[in-house]
């Protein structure tokens, strides 16, 4: 079975693909509040998910890490407008020190093509 590589760094890949799988680096976004930033980085999910040729109806699952678990409401606003109603993931949300103190959320998601 073929591995695919979408925009590989360094470092990293942004995301892989391995047989009907796909799975994305850890994504976080811009902005200097938990709703901005949770918007860039779902913005940059589906912008992804398109590049491997899947979209979020086809999200497994997801796992969230805030920097404040305070902030759990504020994200799952956006998460709730984001997501598709008829095919909602697993989930799992923690709280955990992210890369930088400026990061306030980060989603990790594996979605099917």
């Amino acid at each position: 079975m073929t591995i695919k590589r979408i925009e590989p760094g360094k470092r990293m890949s942004a995301a892989v693909v391995h047989g009907n799988t796909v799975y994305l680096a850890g994504q976080v976004g811009e902005g200097s509040t938990v709703t901005e930033q949770s918007k860039s980085a779902l913005a940059e999910v589906d912008r992804l998910l398109a590049a491997a040729g899947s979209d979020k109806s086809k999200i497994l699952q997801t796992i969230i890490y805030l920097s404040d678990m305070s902030t759990f409401g504020e994200m799952n606003a956006v998460w709730e407008a984001w997501i598709d109603p008829a095919n909602p993931p697993a989930r799992a949300t923690s709280e955990a020190a992210l890369a930088t103190p400026d990061y306030k959320v980060e989603f990790i998601v594996t979605a099917a093509i």
